[in-house]
C-alpha cells in the first residue's frame, strides 16, 4: 500500500514521533493506522533502553498548585538546548498537571514514574534524549500554599503555612528559601542526636578554654548555626536586620521544600 503524506501526517500528529520514523513504521504496518501506532511505541522502548545509560544533568522543576493541593517535579533531560524546548516544558507541565490528582500526601516519586513511564518512553523516542522524572511531591493542606521557580526552573520552592500572611509575602517567602536553602524550619525540628554532634564539634574547637565558660560559648555557637541553617532564624531575605520568626511570630509554617536540577538526593 502507498504511504502517503497525509498518512505521515496523521501519524505524526498523534505520537509526536518524526516524520521518517512514521514513514517507516507505516510501511511496516502495511498503512494501518493503529498498527503502525503499535510499531512506534515498540520502538520508543527500544530507543529508550538505548538511551538510557546517558547522563541525565540538564531539566527544570514545574510547580503546580490549585486550591489546597500543590505539586512539583523534576524532570532530567540530556541538554539545555532540551531542557529550553518548548515540547520539553509542556511535557512537563502535563505530568505536574497528573501529579496533582494522584493519591498520597508528601513524595509521590515512584507512584508519578509508575503513572508517566509510556509518556516518558514515547517523549524519548520523539526528543532524542534520555530522561527521567527523578522526583515528585504532592500536597494536601487546609493551609495555604505558594511556589516560586527561579533561574528558569533550575530551583524550585513550595510551602505550606498557616496563619497571618498574604500572596506577596509568601512569595518572599519562597524567593527565601530559594536563596538562603534553610535545611530546617526551626531548631525544634532539628533531630537532638544532630543537634548533639553540632555541640560536641564546637566544644572540641575550644580545646584549652576555662570549663565554666565553655558551656555559654556552645550555646552561642549553636544559635549562630541556628540562624545559619533554621527558616525562622535566618536573616530576612529583605532586611538582614531581622528574621521570619519576629517578621510574622503568628505564621507557621508546616513544610517547605527546595530543589535544584542535579543536586544530590
Amino acid at each position: 500500500m502507498a504511504i502517503t503524506a497525509e498518512m505521515v501526517k496523521e501519524l505524526r500528529d498523534k505520537t509526536g514521533a518524526g516524520m521518517m520514523d512514521c514513514k517507516k513504521a507505516l510501511s511496516e504496518a502495511g498503512g494501518d493506522m493503529e498498527k503502525a501506532v503499535e510499531v512506534l511505541r515498540k520502538s520508543g522502548v527500544a530507543k529508550a533502553e538505548k538511551k538510557s545509560g546517558r547522563a541525565t544533568k540538564e531539566g527544570k522543576i514545574i510547580t503546580r498548585i490549585t486550591g489546597g493541593k500543590g505539586a512539583m517535579v523534576e524532570v532530567l533531560c540530556e541538554t539545555d538546548f532540551v531542557a529550553t524546548n518548548e515540547k520539553f516544558i509542556n511535557f512537563i507541565n502535563g505530568i505536574v498537571e497528573r501529579t496533582l490528582e494522584l493519591d498520597g500526601d508528601g513524595c509521590v516519586t515512584e507512584k508519578a514514574q509508575a503513572a508517566e513511564q509510556e509518556n516518558m518512553v514515547a517523549m524519548i523516542a520523539t526528543i532524542g534524549e534520555n530522561m527521567q522524572l527523578r522526583r515528585a511531591a504532592r500536597w494536601v493542606t487546609n493551609g495555604k500554599l505558594a511556589s516560586y521557580l527561579h533561574m528558569g526552573g533550575r530551583i524550585g520552592v513550595m510551602v505550606d503555612v498557616e496563619g497571618e500572611t498574604d500572596e506577596a509575602f509568601l512569595n518572599d517567602l519562597c524567593m527565601h528559601i530559594a536563596a538562603f536553602k534553610p535545611d530546617y524550619i526551626c531548631p525544634n525540628c532539628i533531630d537532638a542526636d544532630v543537634i548533639a554532634k553540632e555541640r560536641e564539634i564546637a566544644a572540641a574547637q575550644l580545646t584549652g578554654k576555662p570549663a565554666n565558660i565553655i558551656d555559654k560559648i556552645v550555646d552561642g555557637k549553636l544559635n549562630k548555626w541556628y540562624s545559619e541553617v533554621c527558616l525562622l532564624r535566618q536573616p530576612w531575605i529583605k532586611d538582614d536586620k531581622t528574621c521570619l520568626a519576629k517578621l510574622k511570630p503568628n505564621l507557621k509554617v508546616n513544610r517547605f521544600l527546595r530543589w535544584e536540577v542535579g543536586e544530590e538526593l
